[in-house]
Parts: C-alpha cells; sequence; structure tokens
C-alpha cells in the first residue's frame, strides 16, 4: 500500500469513495474540482490517500485545522479494502501532520446517521463530546 497526496485526475475517484461511504459532499460548490485542486496545491499535506497496486486508489481522508486544534473532516475507503488497516493508517498519518503543525486536539466530523463512522472513531480513541454542530451558510452549495 502507498500513501501520497492524491494528483486532482483522482478527482472523480475521490467522489466515487465519498459516495460509496455515504459521506455528504457538495460537487458544485465547496467540493468543486477546481476549489479541490487549490486545496491539494496550498495544502496538500492534509489530503492523503492510499494506493493498491500503485495507482488504484482505495482509501482516502483530508483535514483542516483553525488554528487550535486539527479536523478530520473526511475519511473513505473502498468497501474491497476494508478492514485491513488502510483507515486507521490513514488517520494515523494525519495525526502526524497535525502533530508537526503542534496541534494537540483532534476532531472528527461525523454526520449523525453514521453509526458506522461513529465506532471507528471511538475504536481509535476518539470521544464522544456530544457537541452540536451549527452552521449559518450564505448558500446550499457551500
Amino acid at each position: 500500500m502507498e500513501f501520497k497526496t492524491p494528483p486532482i485526475e483522482d478527482y472523480e475517484r475521490i467522489l466515487e469513495l465519498w459516495d460509496e461511504a455515504g459521506l455528504p459532499y457538495k460537487p458544485e460548490g465547496r467540493d468543486t474540482r477546481e476549489n479541490i485542486s487549490k486545496e491539494l496545491k496550498e495544502q496538500p499535506e492534509y489530503w492523503i490517500a492510499a494506493y493498491a497496486d500503485s495507482d488504484k486508489l482505495v482509501g482516502i481522508i483530508f483535514g483542516t485545522d483553525d488554528g487550535r486544534k486539527g479536523w478530520i473532516n473526511r475519511l473513505a475507503v473502498d468497501k474491497e479494502y476494508r478492514n485491513q488497516g488502510i483507515g486507521t493508517e490513514l488517520v494515523r498519518r494525519l495525526e502526524n501532520v497535525f502533530k508537526e503543525k503542534g496541534f494537540n486536539i483532534w476532531a472528527a466530523l461525523i454526520e449523525p446517521d453514521n453509526p458506522e463512522g461513529m465506532r471507528f472513531f471511538e475504536y481509535l480513541g476518539f470521544e464522544d463530546d456530544e457537541i452540536r454542530y451549527y452552521s449559518k451558510r450564505e448558500s446550499d452549495k457551500v
């Protein structure tokens, strides 16, 4: 398994993995090809992909930070490659990026209808802080 920043040419495959995992995203808003391309150029360390056979994208994670803590925004692993430690390794690698940047707190954003994601992050030692996330958006596309 090879882990590296994905090229923008893998954009469609990233969306496929998010779809397969049931993760919400906005391909006509914040998750356009152009926006993700910009993120990959500006902060490539926050995008980590797992490749089987050196060219088959089978897992993806990306994070951000708010200046105080690291945020795990999306994690997806191809169904055929789950339960092989790929998701755990992707999280570990992103946590290392957060450590290098000096962050001591990491948070994962998990939708309330994703119990599999909740169990996975609890398995990795994350705790449910029972914090509700409120947002205000200028547009539904953002």
